[in-house]
């Protein structure tokens, strides 16, 4: 059982930036004509038109020139995209069947290839990849500029695909079905026209569908609103109705679990980001999972998992919120609540996620932001029997990037730490430890550099811990160039990760890299990611300031050396330090953003966050102001220099909200302002790994200088 994908709703696109360098830049860009009123940038909400693009065609070129142009730049960009491009990074796999498949981008394949090898081919140091469907020779073959978005595939047989192609790297994509024997397009198979689309199959004839079927038919979140069932050989336009949502529902899927023995159908109505149903679909009739809206219901095979986001009284206990219980699906949907606790959290520990192998099921924890995991497995009666799963190193982040559930134990491990290149790991439950079959080659000398944990008390006194990589035996002056990272929303953890254009651009500069865990995040569970919701939103801005004032107070920079850095919802909490803490920093990166929290919700896919911000159209603007930076920068302020960067393509945040940002700082005529747009790459700001060096070298390099 598959709820709607969120991840693919979120404001998380882009958010980590690895990479950066010098420039030789002038002091300021040159200001717009002058305009003080909010609404004198409506014009760039037009975000094809003429006028827009000419104006942003023209701040390209004065940042290019000011960023781009010297040797310093080229070079990092260089150091950035050997990184990107390097045959020796890890081929994730993803199994199916027999083969593993995987996706690939380098400077051969600046698109990508989806390619497939065997297990056996797999382990050997130098593989033999077998090209399944190549994006840059399909691009070339159609005169267009596809990016892949993934593969969709029918199981347990893996014959046919649904393949999803974005024109501009934007969520919005095309969706055509593929064969995978002959490596083709289907003729005359499905295909449904560019729209935010859910599909899935159902059987090989048949598919749910939630598309733009026309006016009326998304919701007000720019998500499918109806999930129809669509039969092959039918034009779209006949597919019949599965269910209808409201236009306020933030989006409404269909869904089938082909796991033999226990195939089921569902529908999920996703009301808003955090609450939404799931009805079993049986016989034509739709039965309600009976859970709370805030919990996620996650059926396999004879069992039903419930994660709460809130604590549930229910068959005599009280579960509280990030807990994971365990039910009989025949039983709960006959009325039984006797749930088993697989996980409860504690003051330090959270569940992160949780993966499925054939018979057992493996948890993945975090005890104060650091991962380890446990294996627990079904009994037929009594308590599931427990066992820790080696971990991985201090300061890490261990994860299942793959199971095999219809078929085995198979589990695939993500190993990484910020000093540690990444690892792969293969192992079957039952058969001995996971054994390394990948690992990420050094990209820098991570010898010269030691990673440690701090905590810092917040304003309210809630205790927040951050990450520190730094050089050894750095001096505690003040004197380092120091960049903190953050997100702070959605329940996005900010974990350990290997990062070669970290290391590259900024650690061997003799940066100091810094990454906040604010609230906002699932750090510590659903609580800590509730305490900044709505108009606790600005906890995430205080603990992030704490983070920057500790920072100072220990000696390892000051204010003028300190740069801040987020993408997406850490946008917003970039342009919220702009404007609300700006002496705390030398220099500002806010990438992909939302700024104006005024229109946000009319704005690209804005309504589906109201859950996390609020509604700016009813009196929730009356702490939404607070901050809303666009509403909130002043004429006559005192900011640090500032880079607004963002994507022509990115339908899920929209490049107006920085355009808007930087346009009317320049009219106030505020010095140090920057702005850049590439004009792909959709909320990752990138369509290949050369824009992506590219945008990441211009972060790095405008944020190393200004520090200096």
């Amino acid at each position: 059982m598959q709820p709607i994908t969120l991840a693919a709703i979120a404001l998380i696109g882009a958010a980590t930036l690895p990479a950066m360098a010098h420039a030789a830049a002038p002091s300021t860009a040159p200001a717009a004509p002058v305009a003080t009123s909010d609404h004198a940038y409506l014009w760039l909400e037009d975000i094809h038109g003429a006028r827009s693009m000419d104006w942003v065609k023209a701040q390209n070129a004065i940042t290019a020139k000011a960023f781009m142009a010297s040797p310093e730049f080229a070079h990092t960009r260089a150091q950035i995209l050997q990184v990107l491009d390097s045959d020796a990074r890890i081929p994730y796999p993803s199994r199916m069947g027999d083969w593993l498949y995987n996706f690939w981008q380098d400077k051969a394949h600046p698109r990508g290839i989806w390619r497939r090898t065997t297990l056996d081919e797999y382990r050997k140091t130098d593989p033999h990849w077998e090209t399944v469907l190549d994006i840059d020779a399909l691009n070339k073959a159609e005169n267009a500029k596809w990016v892949f978005k993934g593969a969709e595939c029918l199981r347990p047989q893996y014959e046919r695909c649904l393949i999803s192609l974005s024109p501009g790297g934007g969520d919005a994509v095309e969706v055509r079905e593929f064969d995978l024997a002959s490596k083709a397009f289907v003729k005359d198979g499905f295909h449904i026209p560019v729209a935010k689309t859910q599909a899935g199959w159902i059987d090989q004839n048949t598919l749910y569908v939630g598309t733009d079927f026309g006016p009326g038919s998304m919701t007000e979140s720019s998500y499918p609103r109806i999930a129809k069932e669509w039969k092959r050989g039918a034009p779209l336009s006949a597919a019949a109705l599965v269910y209808a949502g409201k236009p306020s529902d933030l989006a409404v899927s269909a869904y089938h679990d082909p796991t033999p023995g226990f195939e089921r159908d569902y529908v999920r109505v996703q009301k808003d980001f955090f609450h939404g149903d799931t009805w079993l679909r049986r016989d034509g009739k739709l039965v309600k999972i009976d859970v709370p809206a805030d919990a996620s219901a996650d059926a396999y095979r004879q069992w039903l998992l419930v994660q709460t986001k809130s604590a549930w009284t229910v068959g005599g206990n009280t579960w509280p919120s990030g807990a994971l219980l365990a039910i009989s699906f025949d039983d709960f949907m006959a009325g039984k609540r006797d749930f088993t606790a697989l996980f409860t959290p504690d003051a330090h520990t959270a569940l992160s996620a949780y993966s499925w192998t054939q018979h057992h099921l493996i948890l993945n924890l975090l005890d104060d932001v650091k991962s380890r995991l446990e294996v627990l497995t079904p009994a037929a009666s009594g308590p599931w029997q427990r066992a820790p799963m080696e971990g991985a190193p201090a300061m890490s982040t261990i994860g299942v990037v793959d199971t095999d559930p219809d078929h085995s134990d198979e589990y695939w491990l993500s190993v990484a730490g910020f000093l540690t290149p990444s690892s792969l790991q293969r192992g079957v439950l039952g058969q001995g430890p996971a054994q390394t079959i990948k690992t990420t080659p050094a990209f820098f000398d991570a010898s010269k550099f030691e990673a440690s944990q701090y905590f810092v008390t917040s304003r309210d006194g809630t205790r927040v811990p951050y990450f520190q990589i730094a050089p050894k035996g750095m001096k505690l002056d003040g004197s380092n160039r120091t960049l903190l990272y953050g997100y702070g929303g959605f329940e996005v953890s900010e974990q350990p990760f290997y990062s070669g254009s970290v290391g590259r651009a900024w650690l061997e500069r003799g940066g100091v890299y810094v990454i906040a865990n604010i609230r906002g995040g699932g750090e510590y569970g659903p609580g800590w990611h509730q305490a900044a919701l709505k108009a606790n939103r600005p906890r995430a801005y205080e603990d992030f300031a704490a983070v920057a004032q500790d920072l100072v107070k220990r000696g390892v920079t000051s204010a003028k050396h300190l740069g801040a850095e987020g993408g997406s919802n850490g946008g917003l909490l970039m342009g919220n330090m702009l404007t609300t803490y700006p002496q705390l920093f030398g220099a500002i990166a806010c990438e992909i953003p939302l700024l104006d929290m005024k229109r946000y919700s009319h704005l690209s896919a804005g309504a589906s966050w109201m859950a996390e911000y609020g509604d700016p159209d009813t009196s929730d603007w009356n702490f939404i102001k607070t901050f809303s930076p666009y509403q909130n920068v002043q004429a006559d302020g005192h900011y640090p220099p500032v880079l607004f960067y963002t994507a022509t393509t990115d339908d899920r945040v929209g490049p107006v909200q920085a355009r808007k940002m930087a346009a009317k700082m320049q009219g106030f005529g505020l010095k140090n302002v920057w702005f850049y747009e590439n004009l792909e790459g959709g909320h990752g700001a990138g369509a290949d790994n050369a824009q992506a060096a590219t945008m990441h070298a211009l972060a790095y390099d405008f944020l190393w200088d200004r520090l200096r």
